[in-house]
């Protein structure tokens, strides 16, 4: 099954909007937790994105698995980087990790494209 993976993560930034419209409040909040969370600190953003990729997979979520794919590439992630996360998500989530962690590299191959 072929995904669009560019569309996928554009997706996730409407959903975002929409929801910032109907719920402004708790989306504010939550954009202060996400960059409070990725910001740069004792762990650069690179590796919180690849950390953040690791835990899309392991629950399944087609849309976390593009949106931090596209996140982690344009932290300079490689694709080896990504390779790895795959792996320790497969350690930590089992067989169902490894079809998300196949879209990751799929989805790592279309942003870099791009």
């Amino acid at each position: 099954m072929s995904k669009d993976f560019k569309q996928i993560a554009a997706d996730v930034m409407d959903g975002v909007g929409l929801i910032r419209r109907a719920a402004p409040d708790t989306m504010r909040a939550f954009v202060g937790l996400s960059g409070a969370a990725t910001a740069a600190n004792a762990l650069d953003t690179k590796t919180k994105e690849l950390m953040a990729l690791a835990i899309g997979i392991a629950v399944h979520c087609d849309r976390c698995v593009a949106f931090h794919t596209k996140m982690a590439h344009q932290h300079g992630a490689s694709r080896d980087e990504v390779a790895e996360t795959v792996a320790l998500a497969i350690y930590m989530g089992g067989g169902p990790a490894a079809v998300y962690g196949a879209d990751a590299l799929r989805a790592y191959d279309d942003f870099d494209k791009s």
